[in-house]
């Protein structure tokens, strides 16, 4: 990556471009928002909000397809681990909390978990393990999802291994976010990571029906700085599109590998996100041509409810972009990423962690 993107006089040059066109907002507050934990990332860690002008809000949505899982698949994963499977995911997916506990809490009572890396672990453990079933808790948005459904479409993957699929769409989430009546927002800055699968296209018609701006942004600081400023200038302009301005990775049209890919493995269906609820056409579900390694299928699994997020928890508020962790009266006292209470407290991608670790507030312009 070129030094430039992280070059602090290229970044005060975009900030004073973006000083100068907030003043052009008077008495009115933008509010952009981002679905991308690696984003919330790069704000936080290099101190992008200290350098905004106050009129103008960068919000976090849900970015972090950890935080967004609900109890009832967590809960699904649980009992597969105690009822004869052994459950393999991410060392993320297996620390967030659920009614019955964590999946690494039932580790400790004795299921069989199993922490992975990728889906390509998972295979070998199913090959080197034949008299085991193997069940690989599948979580991701449309960057992680790809890897499973490759593997199913090249018939790769052994007899004794089923798929619980909790994979999230974020296009439909976005249209979700757009519509809170209680929170307006002006523009979104789109995930790099999910449109490099995508393409920018997708969002195209977002940004025509809901009358706002969407700007494909990749990861570093300069990356954010001029996404934030394309999105003044389209306000400016009255304009209302998808811009792509991270075209050295990501096209209009996306990966088209990957995409037929998803379309052959997956069926599209409603699913629930934890905090948020049900958004239609927002989840991947294994598809009927598929469905011997759909674990659901071949299984009753029982779910039993509860809360999705526990009492005194705001992750809820935080992914819908209400409020900022620091908001949260459990925030770093009782709950801590050693320790969390809420699925935003857990791994990298979670705001309430990044929060914890870098609170946003390096300044850029101190010498």
């Amino acid at each position: 990556m070129s030094k430039s993107f992280q070059d602090p006089e290229i970044i005060k040059k975009i900030k004073t471009k973006i000083h100068n066109l907030a003043d052009k907002f008077v008495d009115r507050k933008i509010r952009i928002c981002h679905v991308c934990g690696t984003h919330e990332y790069t704000i936080s860690h290099w101190g992008i909000r200290s350098l905004l002008p106050s009129n103008i809000e960068v919000i976090a949505g849900p970015g972090c397809p950890v935080c967004i899982c609900p109890n009832e698949d967590i809960e699904q994963g649980i009992w597969l681990a105690k009822n004869g499977y052994t459950l393999a995911t991410y060392g993320d997916m297996a620390r967030v909390p659920s009614n019955q506990g964590s999946i690494l809490t039932a580790r400790a009572e004795g299921a069989d978990i199993r922490v992975v890396y990728s889906f390509l672990d998972v295979i070998k453990l199913a090959k080197s393990n034949p008299q085991k079933n193997i069940v690989f808790f599948a979580i991701g948005f449309e960057t992680t999802a790809p890897t499973v459904a490759i593997e199913l479409i090249n018939h790769q993957i052994p007899s004794n291994l089923y798929i619980l699929s909790a994979h999230r769409l974020v296009p439909p989430a976005m249209s979700v976010l757009v519509d809170q009546p209680d929170i307006p927002l002006d523009g979104f800055i789109a995930p790099g990571h999910v449109s490099a699968i995508t393409g920018s296209g997708i969002y195209e018609s977002i940004s025509d029906q809901h009358n706002v701006p969407i700007v494909v942004a990749g990861f570093e600081p300069a990356d954010v700085m001029l996404s934030i400023l394309a999105i003044l200038q389209q306000l400016i302009h009255s304009r209302s599109k998808t811009e792509n301005l991270y075209s050295r990775v990501v096209t209009r049209e996306g990966n088209k590998t990957a995409l037929t890919a998803m379309d052959t493995a997956y069926e599209v269906v409603d699913a629930r996100w934890r905090g948020i609820g049900v958004i239609p056409s927002s989840g991947f579900e294994i598809a009927k041509d598929f469905s011997k390694f759909n674990i659901r299928v071949k299984e009753e699994i029982p779910i039993t409810g509860g809360r999705d997020i526990p009492k005194g928890c705001r992750c809820a508020d935080i992914m819908l972009g209400k409020i900022y962790p620091e908001d949260c009266s459990l925030f770093n006292s009782r709950c801590t990423p050693e320790n969390p209470i809420g699925p935003c407290m857990v791994g990298n991608e979670g705001t309430c962690a990044i929060h914890a670790k870098y609170g946003g507030h390096l300044d850029l312009d101190s010498d």
